[in-house]
């Protein structure tokens, strides 16, 4: 009885000698995996780390069809194709409401990737250019100057150009190539297929679908 009460007391005090042993390996191997996350962080970089949390570049849903909405934007800029963009917009469709102007945008950047058209905006918008009244778009062909003659209009259209080539814009015209105002009928209207009326304009599809849709 005594052998076996002074087994089962070396076996405790082991057992009890081996608690802090494992429980200070333990604390050691957390720090140290402390250690090495804080150091993959730093390494990461501030901006790496926003996109972890950031909605991505692109995300849809957050644009305000109101000119309240998009004076409160910051100043767009970009490149030629961007420039080529907010100026179409603007001799095509400064008048309209920024629906409007955002559904005209995205026309042209069907065009551009339907792979019947010129494959960048400033070739759809330039195409026939120079033949009289042959041109895709009337300002670019009817003999009068371009001239941006109100700054704040162009300043609005130009953040719908930014908007609408970087992708953040919901789609409105359910893939329209073409469209043209209410005031003119074209007889091509008669063959294709109209897709949507935002303000002023009718927005139509070729009886083949643009490659955005």
């Amino acid at each position: 009885m005594r052998l076996f009460l002074s087994t089962a007391s070396f076996l405790l005090l082991s057992l009890m000698l081996m608690v802090p042993v494992a429980a200070h390996a333990n604390a050691e191997k957390a720090e140290e995996l402390a250690r090495l996350e804080t150091n993959g962080l730093k390494s990461a970089g501030a901006k790496r780390l926003k996109s972890f949390v950031s909605a991505p570049e692109g995300a849809q849903g957050d644009v305000k069809f109101s000119k309240a909405w998009l004076d409160a934007q910051p100043r767009a800029n970009g490149s030629s194709e961007w420039r080529c963009l907010a100026e179409a917009l603007y001799f095509e469709a400064r008048g309209e409401t920024v629906k409007g102007q955002f559904a005209v945008a995205e026309v042209i950047k069907n065009r551009v990737k339907s792979g019947r058209f010129p494959g960048s905006f400033c070739g759809v918008i330039h195409q026939g250019t120079g033949k009289k009244y042959q041109c895709q778009f009337t300002y670019t062909c009817d003999g009068n100057k371009e001239v941006i003659a109100e700054p704040k209009a162009f300043a609005r259209v130009a953040k719908v150009a930014k908007y609408t080539i970087d992708g953040k814009v919901p789609a409105l015209t359910n893939g329209a190539t073409h469209y043209h105002t209410t005031a003119v009928r074209p007889r091509w209207s008669k063959v294709y297929t109209r897709t949507a009326q935002i303000g002023v304009h009718l927005f139509y599809r070729h009886t083949w679908r643009s490659a955005s849709n």
